[in-house]
């Protein structure tokens, strides 16, 4: 298989003038959720406070506005914070509930301040009207593999006391609260554990919940538990959120429907409804996969939030899969970029800096109108549609763009330090926000088993028909464990400069290779009580043909750890890459 089919088979897996920032205040909020609120169906809310503070330089001046007429919001003058030194701003938000009917309703709230950095952000409020502590649950667990547990998350007004029992297949039940010291709007998980031994079949229990201040909270639970072999469907995604401006197109995500017990899934009838809004939604199954695209078209809609839902029919003893749906619609604004979303493109980790030449993905909303779009030649260009990317008020070379991503190149030329990023589209920019640029920020492409929840490198065997060393349970065509003196070619980001120099957004030549610079060691097998195989790459360097994407060349070394779980790294001197896995026999 040719890389550039191998990169697109890895999307789909995965799927999912230089100088110093100018002083300037920078824009931030003590929580970006607030509730889920409990509240008696009929009446309004306690009002909410956040808490809103500068990180930076000058001062704020702060407004906030709200498309939903139930949270109205009202900037209050600065005092002492809570829980943190210094001056903050608090934000109210009376909770005008009423006439909302039972459930759970949801409206974002964009706080701004001008000229500040970062200087747009949103915070998601969530109320349930009635509660949220449910008469019974229903859960599904198997014997084996990935389903051995199952859960729910109820929220309660305030602090309850509980007490988990079952009548029938021994200590499978529990509840506990989710982290934190909530005195109000208090998450708890209730959890059914696979307990060794118990035979296929249905089991009771109960949960009882008391002394919470909303009336509704306090109640007796019942739950049943069925221990099943055959397919038990649960969706990556238990609810979709969409944000979309007024006239824009249409928006969507999509949801994998995992089978985590045995037997195999297979998918029906899936179906989209909404309760209000018109016929926004749809939905539709990628063929041959247990993937759904749920789709949002805002088109002729009015600002405001809409509900839907998408059932997924299937084969699994746990029956449908419903997905409840929204869609907000507001006016069109400036791009908005939030705090901690410019990321590394290999990992996604908040606040890990990028290297020179490095691939960076801004996440966000109103990054682009119109359908996504990516370059289609070399070198990159600096514009696709109407949106642009200044690092350092220079415009960059860009990958792809998307209402809410944007992938772009960190330029060689980039000065080691904080790197401002602003986005523009059609002449309106985002607030300012910032990057820690680096030298070399090595970071070995990885994709994620759900199964063993670790992280695999992206790489090929050129010594067994460039095969992908990953075990067989991915599916993938093509793929084996590699074994002892196999040559593997491992895919990265990040290793910085190159002998020859490469120019940014360009591609990287075929002869002379643009070659890494400096001393590379891949170190396979590491653990808890082993140091590993340190083995020297023979090549180390851009992708050729490609910008921005480097290849390791590495022989698998004698006496290495065999197994699905072999765990290695790349280091450079000082700098080393995180650590991933492959499979070796």
């Amino acid at each position: 298989m040719k890389l550039t089919s191998y990169l697109s088979l890895a999307a789909c897996l995965l799927i999912g003038a230089q100088g110093a920032l100018l002083a300037a205040p920078k824009l931030r909020l003590a929580a970006t959720t607030v509730g889920p609120v409990s509240i008696p169906t009929g009446s309004n809310g306690t009002a909410q406070e956040v808490e809103i503070y500068n990180d930076g330089d000058g001062s704020l001046s702060v407004s906030a506005s709200s498309v939903a007429s139930w949270a109205a919001t009202t900037v209050l003058g600065e005092r002492r914070c809570s829980n943190r030194p210094g001056n903050c701003i608090p934000l109210r938000i009376a909770l005008n509930t009423s006439g909302l009917a039972e459930g759970r309703h949801a409206t974002t709230v964009t706080v701004t301040s001008a000229g500040a950095n970062e200087g747009t952000q949103n915070l998601l409020v969530i109320v349930q009207m009635g509660g949220s502590v449910p008469d019974s649950l229903n859960l599904f667990v198997s014997p084996s593999g990935a389903g051995t547990t199952d859960s729910a998350e109820i929220v309660t007004q305030t602090r309850a006391t509980t007490a988990a029992t079952t009548q029938t297949g021994g200590n499978w039940l529990s509840v506990a609260v989710q982290g934190g010291s909530f005195n109000f709007n208090v998450p708890y998980q209730v959890k059914a554990t696979y307990q060794s031994g118990m035979a296929e079949g249905s089991y009771t229990g109960a949960v009882q919940f008391d002394g919470s201040t909303l009336a509704s909270d306090n109640k007796r639970v019942a739950v049943t538990l069925r221990v099943t072999s055959q397919p038990i469907a649960r969706a990556s995604s238990k609810e979709l959120r969409f944000r979309t401006p007024l006239t824009t197109p249409k928006q969507v995500q999509r949801v994998v429907i995992n089978n985590v017990s045995g037997g195999t899934l297979t998918l029906g009838t899936i179906t989209a409804a909404t309760v209000s809004g018109g016929n926004w939604l749809t939905a539709a199954q990628i063929p041959g996969y247990s993937i759904v695209d749920v789709t949002a078209d805002p088109t002729g809609m009015q600002a405001g939030v809409y509900k839907g839902s998408v059932t997924v029919a299937s084969n699994a003893a746990n029956g449908n899969v419903v997905i409840p749906v929204e869609i907000e619609v507001f006016p069109a604004g400036v791009p908005v970029i939030p705090p901690d979303s410019v990321l590394n493109n290999a990992t996604f980790d908040p606040g890990e800096a990028v290297a020179q030449g490095g691939i960076v993905a801004i996440k966000g909303e109103q990054l682009h109108f119109g359908d996504p779009q990516q370059n289609s030649s070399l070198p990159l260009p600096t514009r696709l549609g109407e949106t642009q990317v200044f690092v350092n008020n220079q415009p960059v070379g860009l990958y792809y763009v998307s209402y809410n991503q944007i992938n772009f190149l960190m330029p060689f030329e980039a000065a080691v330090g904080e790197a401002t990023i602003r986005v523009e589209r059609g002449g309106r920019a985002s607030a300012n926000t910032t990057i820690r640029v680096v030298a070399k920020k090595p970071k070995v492409l990885q994709l994620l088993d759900g199964g063993d929840q670790a992280f695999y490198a992206i790489a090929q065997n050129a010594s067994r028909n460039n095969s992908f060393p990953i075990p067989a349970r991915f599916g993938v065509p093509n793929s084996q464990p590699a074994r002892e003196g196999d040559v593997l070619v491992i895919y990265a980001l990040g290793a910085g400069a190159t002998n020859p120099p490469v120019a940014s957004g360009a591609a990287a030549p075929s002869g002379p290779l643009a070659q890494a610079t400096g001393n590379w060691r891949v170190i396979f097998g590491t653990g808890v009580f082993t140091s590993g195989i340190e083995v020297v790459p023979s090549f180390v360097g851009l992708v050729p043909g490609f910008v921005g994407l480097y290849q390791i060349n590495v022989q698998v070394p004698p006496n290495v750890t065999k197994g699905d779980l072999v765990s290695f790294y790349v280091q450079e001197d000082t700098v080393g890459s995180q650590q991933v896995f492959l499979a070796i026999q």
